[in-house]
């Protein structure tokens, strides 16, 4: 699995870099089948704190799985993202068995 990190305009902290490859890695242990991912932060011009983007896409062969959340952290942001995609594994996951 290769993982592509675009941060235009911002520079991530280490400990960002390590909490993705973190989520990733229990994702890919549930669905083995990931290609590769692409991962894009971004800080919005906004009044409120929950400024912070982020963005994932699982490239899977013949389907792609895309989240986005909008947080004060990327931490957060991280988190509630792999959280959705965790839901759209497991949907897809389903929809397969079925299918057989």
């Amino acid at each position: 699995m290769t993982l592509n990190i675009q941060s235009p305009n911002i520079t991530l902290k280490q400990e960002v870099i390590d909490f993705l490859n973190q989520k990733l890695n229990m994702l890919s242990r549930r669905y083995n089948e990931i290609i590769s991912v692409d991962a894009s932060f971004w800080i919005e011009k906004s009044s409120t704190n929950a400024n912070k983007l982020c963005e994932i896409r699982l490239i899977i062969s013949g389907y792609d799985l895309i989240a986005s959340a909008q947080c004060k952290t990327f931490e957060a942001a991280i988190s509630k993202t792999s959280e959705a995609l965790e839901r759209q594994i497991e949907k897809r996951k389903t929809k397969l068995e079925n299918a057989k």
